[in-house]
């Protein structure tokens, strides 16, 4: 890590959010800050693009960046989500009991720390902490691995597991908790600053870059959440952490984390210098078969919790496609889309950047209030585009496949395909196709979809969608304004 002559100070700010992961200003200050009391400051994010160790350049337009992504769903999500997924428990020993807790009450938890949940907007648990918590604050302690997507209260749920175990007598490091970037470790300190709001003796320092400590330090905090690269060489090379000491050890957004060169290997390393009876705890959104492998290298005897997932349907959404010439002739039958049917708000999805910052730029040309959002963008930029649209403050977002997961708009009732959805070798990228229509006809209501198809090869792409999905596209006449109204009825 490079050297950074002066430490960040971050100032708390108020909060009643359920996740509290709001995205605020950094100040800096000429004093060094090594740690940070959890009944005083919050940490929040530098504006950042999910940086950190390991950053990847050159990514291409259209593709996701996956820390990124998770932060960004992070700080647009102000409250839990309402998830419809079924939770399917998994015990290391089938034998036991399986507990789940209806209120935070049935948790025997410190007072300090039930002041904490209720101050953070938490009034009852989760699905995922209904079934977590119990098992992560048993004792003797168990191994947990879970998945579970952003705004689940996962966070909060092994946030207290860590402040539950650690011990505020002891003035030395007995949880660690490892994020993939330096922005991600950010916002869990944040979430564990207001979780200790009420509980000053333990205490929070960041092993992240920037944090510069000085060789022979003995570290008096109780809880250190960090980077993978840094927190090895706090336990390793610089001796800052006794591993042996290590009660529980959480690893965060596995799946983002084995993305990154060289921290599945750097996370193997540190937990193998814990000792035995350390609690294992490890979360990840996705559970491919790379990211279950990591898995179960790092967490020995699990209990494991998955979400059943619901299967997305395309059953409430009408789809459509218009064949054009060009992107102009495109933008031609977006007007008249407009023109002829009342679209409370819309989102169109681009395949660059370019084509995205053009086409925001003639649908504003024509009156319309549009948003728009593309990867170059840095993550709190995003947010505040998000937060706009979902206040309806612009009625049209124009975006690249960076928005194309994980954002709940109520008022979206029609989804627009500018350019289809393809993968690197140009073959249907069907999942994000999904993805994106899925954005319309959620809450019960029906949604519209309309597909613009340019070309021989995205008409080839269109059917080979059809075909998967086994959905019959139909085809829309947008010269004729009475073909177009019907479509909205």
């Amino acid at each position: 890590c490079s050297e950074i002559p002066q430490a960040i100070k971050y100032h708390m700010v108020p909060s009643g959010t359920a996740n509290a992961a709001l995205a605020t200003t950094a100040t800096k200050t000429t004093t060094t800050t090594t740690s940070t009391n959890t009944a005083a400051a919050s940490a929040t994010t530098p504006a950042k693009t999910g940086g950190g160790e390991g950053d990847k350049t050159g990514e291409e337009d259209d593709k996701d960046d996956k820390a990124a992504q998770s932060l960004l769903n992070k700080l647009i999500r102000s409250n839990l989500v309402n998830t419809t997924n079924q939770v399917e428990v998994l015990q290391r020993d089938p034998n036991s009991p399986l507990y789940s807790v209806k209120s935070f009450e049935e948790l025997r938890l410190k007072p300090q720390l039930l002041q904490g949940v209720y101050a953070m907007g938490f009034n009852r648990p989760s699905k995922i902490q209904e079934n977590a918590l119990p098992m992560m604050l048993a004792e003797p302690p168990q191994n947990l691995i879970a998945q579970s997507q952003s705004g689940t209260g996962k966070t909060a749920a092994f946030v207290l597991a860590m402040l539950s175990h650690v011990d505020p007598n002891n003035k030395f490091p007995q949880a660690l908790c490892v994020s993939p970037t330096y922005e991600l470790a950010l916002q869990t300190g944040k979430v564990i600053e207001q979780m200790g709001k009420h509980y000053s003796e333990v205490k929070l320092v960041y092993a992240i870059r920037g944090n510069k400590l000085q060789r022979g330090t003995q570290l008096q905090e109780q809880v250190v959440i960090g980077t993978p690269g840094t927190m090895l060489d706090w336990c390793l090379k610089f001796k800052f952490i006794d591993p042996k000491k290590i009660k529980v050890f959480v690893l965060d957004e596995a799946d983002v984390m084995i993305a990154t060169q060289g921290h599945q290997d750097q996370s193997i390393r540190i937990q193998r210098m814990l000792p035995k009876q350390c609690q294992m705890l490890l979360f990840s959104a996705t559970f491919e078969e790379t990211v279950w492998n990591f898995a179960q290298r790092i967490v020995p005897d699990p209990n494991i919790i998955k979400l059943k997932r619901e299967e997305e349907t395309l059953d409430t959404i009408k789809q459509y496609y218009v064949l054009c010439n060009s992107k102009e002739e495109k933008f031609m039958a977006l007007c008249n889309i407009y023109g002829a049917i009342t679209i409370a708000q819309a989102m169109i999805f681009c395949h660059t950047r370019k084509t995205a910052g053009w086409l925001a730029g003639e649908l504003s040309r024509e009156g319309h209030q549009v948003a728009l959002l593309s990867g170059e963008m840095q993550v709190e930029q995003r947010a505040a585009v998000i937060d706009r649209f979902r206040d309806g403050k612009e009625k049209v977002l124009v975006t690249t496949n960076v928005c194309a997961r994980g954002i709940d708009v109520e008022q979206v009732s029609v989804v627009i395909n500018f350019d289809l959805p393809v993968d690197r070798d140009g073959n249907p990228d069907n999942e994000t196709y999904l993805h994106r229509i899925g954005r319309t006809g959620r809450f019960g209501k029906r949604g519209l979809a309309i597909n613009m198809v340019d070309s021989r090869f995205s008409m080839n792409v269109l059917n080979k969608i059809q075909d998967h999905f086994n959905k019959k596209i139909e085809k829309l006449d947008t010269d004729d304004l009475d073909e177009i109204e019907k479509i909205a009825g």
